[in-house]
């Protein structure tokens, strides 16, 4: 496995896409990894990644230079290979002329990192300090018009430094450049695969658990059914899903998992029908995080309550994918801003009586349907789309009501169908419908209206972390606006959201 460290980069979650892609294990870790913990997980490598503070800034991320001790191959990239740098004696200062963007980076030594790859290449930039010095024992093997030390390399201690990204698109060789430090110079060998993450996760969930019951909220999403599946095949019946229906499911919603869980997958399922208690706790909040948060305490106490009806329930499992931990708080613990808030990140109680088993918490949504798939889930549960854990209530923009629970639902509905039946379903990360909190006058049978309006949401991305709007055919939109205004009482306008990930989020709210 490789190990990176997190110093604050944007692209962190990249680097670790293109080491998977490649089929080999990898983890990320905060600077202040434990040195115990480091050595159990007996990297074959470690990256150190970018990130947004300059070396010589006071509370800039650093971690303990004994790891340029560990005798591994070690890479740095940015702010990596700074840190490096400046930690082993060399000398980083802000850089006369900063580069962002494109690069022509001119390779001096064809070995290494660089091995095959030819004397010059494009890379991607994203720096305002540069090394000036080097420490004893490394030399230069890339540079730039403008970064005379664009990559260095001390050979014998297996250190390695790439001023430039490496793992995005944008370095057309950066792949090979990766490729190059995983197989070649940390000797690693392609065969992580779903298989082999499902038999080690099982394992590890049996050592963990022994005899003792799990318990799981299970959302019918794509991330708590492998979740569930996963440790069903791990624990049999010592796993107990408990369904909450807080009234703001799709149609028919609560059940469809009650049929395809109990009956076909024969996983024990408790079903909860709370709706009455989330709507009265709902009644007149507006503000979305205030929505989150109502709605995830409303459902801890709602779920402690159930699973404390489970005798020697010791474990709570959830579905937690590596995106929601991002996005909910960095790695590095610095100020990123929340973006929203995640039902399943750190809004546990603190006195919760579980201990917490999370299986998929460094995996990608990507990586997760392969598993599923793995695992033998039906294909309508692995290429679902992603739902929100809050649900409806997050696509309400305003007031909840039962009213404007019933004219979503019908709206949703509708545009699944009809994208389903268009064969787009699979082609699209996520496909929905918003109900806004305005009204607009429409003229039907001659008579004007003032009613609802819809908006309509498709986009495509592969990982949630970037997403754009979906192009969708003219006549589907067509289509989807006639029946939705036909048949929807109470809506007479739809529109189409065409924003992108960034600067919009997938969700309204």
């Amino acid at each position: 496995m490789i190990l990176i460290i997190d110093f604050g980069s944007q692209y962190n979650q990249l680097i670790a896409r293109r080491i998977r892609e490649a089929r080999v294990y990898c983890q990320i870790e905060p600077p202040w990894v434990d040195w115990a913990y480091i050595r159990s997980l007996k990297p074959q490598g470690i990256i150190l990644s970018g990130g947004p503070s300059s070396i010589y800034e006071k509370g800039s991320p650093q971690m303990d230079p004994a790891v340029f001790q560990l005798g591994i191959p070690i890479l740095g990239i940015c702010y990596g290979m700074q840190f490096m740098i400046n930690a082993l004696g060399g000398v980083v200062e802000r850089a006369d002329k900063r580069e962002y963007g494109f690069a022509d980076l001119y390779i001096k030594q064809e070995k290494g990192l660089f091995e095959n790859l030819g004397g010059s290449t494009s890379c991607w930039m994203s720096h305002g300090d540069s090394i000036v010095k080097l420490p004893k024992g490394f030399v230069t093997t890339a540079s730039t018009d403008n970064t005379p030390i664009a990559a260095t390399a001390n050979s014998d201690k297996q250190l390695y430094g790439l001023q430039f990204h490496p793992e995005v698109a944008h370095t057309p060789k950066g792949r090979r450049m990766l490729d190059n430090f995983l197989f070649k110079l940390c000797g690693c060998t392609p065969d992580w695969t779903m298989k082999s993450f499902a038999r080690e996760s099982i394992r590890q969930i049996q050592d963990a658990v022994g005899d003792k019951k799990i318990i799981l909220g299970l959302s019918g999403g794509v991330d708590s059914s492998v979740t569930a599946l996963l440790i069903h095949r791990a624990v049999g019946k010592n796993l107990t899903c408990i369904v909450v229906d807080n009234g703001l499911l799709r149609l028919n919603e609560a059940r469809r998992l009650k049929t395809m869980f109990g009956r076909h997958l024969k996983i024990n399922i408790r079903y909860v029908n709370a709706a009455g208690r989330f709507l009265t706790a709902l009644s007149g909040i507006i503000d979305p995080e205030k929505k989150r948060k109502i709605i995830g305490k409303t459902f801890m106490e709602v779920f402690e309550a159930e699973a404390q009806k489970i005798k020697n329930a010791e474990f709570l499992a959830q579905g937690t994918l590596y995106p929601d931990v991002i996005e909910s708080q960095s790695a590095f613990g610095g100020p990123t801003s929340v973006i929203k808030s995640h039902h399943n990140v750190g809004g546990l109680p603190k006195k919760m009586k579980f201990k917490l088993i999370e299986p998929l918490r460094f995996l990608f949504k990507d990586e997760v349907r392969k598993l599923g798939a793995e695992l033998g889930l039906p294909k309508e549960l692995i290429w679902r789309q992603p739902f929100p854990g809050p649900g409806l209530a997050i696509r309400i923009i305003g007031e909840i009501t039962q009213k404007r629970l019933a004219i979503l639902r019908k709206v949703d509905a509708i545009l699944l169908e009809e994208i389903k039946t268009a064969g787009y379903y699979k082609k699209l990360w996520q496909s929905f419908a918003v109900l806004l909190p305005i009204k607009s006058v429409g003229v039907m049978g001659d008579r004007r209206t003032y009613e609802n309006i819809a908006a309509i949401r498709a986009v495509t991305s592969k990982d949630a972390m970037t997403a754009d709007w979906a192009r969708l055919p003219h006549k589907l939109l067509n289509r989807i606006s006639n029946r939705i205004i036909n048949e929807v009482n109470g809506v007479n306008r739809v529109v189409y959201d065409i924003s992108s990930k960034p600067p919009s989020t997938i969700e309204w709210e």
